[in-house]
């Protein structure tokens, strides 16, 4: 175990940033004392590790100084071929490198660790795309992503709901998302996000800029994200389902608001029971809520309920008043 946590700690200092005791100590879940005992031992061993104090002090290696790690283990072979996904790495240019990349890795492994690997190869796919959804067609994307890796900004058209406008963003990186690649970017001190299906008339510019100090991607979009299921479902609402309607609600509303509803225990005779739900402004509310027809009833909001009550006596009009028309043009017909 020891062992494990020597290597660890070297492969970390070989990046060749330095390195501050606390950080090693999170990355390999012991305390700062154990640390100091093994930079210790690895000091005794003969590799050169630099301390260097101060409030931005640190570990690190002696310039120049390299160690030759090359023992990994079968599950840490398997790991790295998981890391290689060939569609987003096509969509991004990178296919042919990462195939080349992949054969390079097989042919360094110990024979035992590359029958692991390639079971990884055969044994598991990952489709990103949703259900009955097509990969967008994104041609542009590999430029995008070289501005992202060069950091130099961007100008593009950008068409979202409220009409197409111009924009000139410093790109800070690239998400993937249910199939859906997004752009984030800084246009001034505001940090957004945009679908790049959505985006033309791309123009890398040669002006290239400074990434925000401490900016994390993913710690920006589990914040976005958060932000942006709660604003498209700004409201609250209280409706009744029956048996078969409570089956069926988490796969007629969203995600989010199937983890925030909040669920009556309580059923009456007919197995009805109550259940309070954030939901989007009309229409997005009726499009969730009509899917589940007559096993659903809307209590609260008044409004959103007297707009159910209207679209459905609509439906029943049509097919009620039609269905004479609808009989006599396909009675004949059979």
């Amino acid at each position: 175990m020891r062992a494990g946590r020597l290597l660890n700690i070297l492969v970390l200092l070989e990046t060749g940033r330095r390195v501050s005791a606390r950080d090693l100590a999170q990355a390999c879940e012991v305390s700062l004392r154990t640390i100091y005992r093994d930079v210790d031992a690895l000091s005794a061993a003969g590799i050169p590790i630099m301390a260097d104090r101060g409030a931005e002090g640190g570990y690190r290696l002696l310039e120049g100084y390299r160690v030759r790690l090359n023992g990994l283990s079968a599950s840490e072979a398997e790991a790295l071929f998981f890391a290689g996904l060939p569609g987003p790495a096509r969509d991004l240019g990178l296919g042919a490198a990462l195939t080349v990349a992949e054969n390079k890795l097989l042919a360094a492994l110990p024979k035992d660790l590359r029958q692991s690997a390639e079971r990884v190869r055969s044994r598991f796919l990952f489709d990103t795309p949703a259900w009955f959804e097509q990969a967008e067609e994104l041609p542009h994307l590999s430029k995008v992503a070289q501005a992202v890796w060069k950091q130099n900004r961007l100008a593009f058209q950008y068409q979202s709901w409220r009409g197409a406008k111009r924009r000139l963003v410093d790109p800070l990186g690239l998400v993937l998302k249910a199939g859906a690649w997004y752009l984030v970017g800084q246009v001034g001190s505001s940090v957004r996000s945009y679908r790049i299906a959505r985006m033309s008339g791309i123009e890398v510019a040669a002006e290239t800029f400074m990434r925000p100090e401490g900016f994390d991607l993913a710690t920006y979009w589990k914040e976005a994200t958060k932000r942006l299921d709660a604003e498209l479902n700004p409201r609250s609402a209280r409706i009744r389902v029956s048996r078969e309607g409570f089956t069926l609600l988490p796969h007629a509303v969203n995600p989010y608001a199937w983890k925030c509803a909040v669920i009556d225990p309580d059923t009456d005779r007919m197995g009805w029971r109550t259940v309070t739900l954030p939901v989007g402004n009309d229409p997005l509310a009726q499009f969730d809520l009509l899917r589940l027809g007559a096993e659903i009833e809307v209590i609260e909001p008044l409004d959103l309920r007297a707009a159910m009550a209207k679209t459905t006596a609509r439906l029943a009009q049509i097919y009620i008043e039609g269905e004479s028309d609808f009989q006599a043009v396909h009675g004949r017909s059979h």
